[in-house]
């Protein structure tokens, strides 16, 4: 018997949607959902507080940043010339 995946919370839509669909739900609401990186302290205690703002609990600063995760941290480097 093939293991089944548990879909977690997006297990309330039952059979409806689609495997796939449902799939893609689940990964975007395990990754909104677990505490994001700070860019300013680079502490794991940034949570989301709605679409693209978040709240850091170790720093206390709120920012802007994706819709459901915080992005890679960009480095912007300057041209010597």
């Amino acid at each position: 018997m093939a293991k089944k995946q548990g879909l977690g919370a997006v297990k309330r839509f039952g059979s409806r949607y689609g495997r796939t669909t449902r799939f893609k739900r689940a990964q975007i609401e395990n990754e909104q959902k677990k505490p994001q990186k700070c860019p300013y302290c680079m502490k794991p205690k940034a949570k989301r507080q709605s679409i693209g703002i978040y709240d850091c609990k170790a720093c206390g600063s709120t920012f802007t940043d994706e819709a459901y995760s915080v992005g890679k941290v960009r480095v912007v480097k300057e041209v010597e010339e």
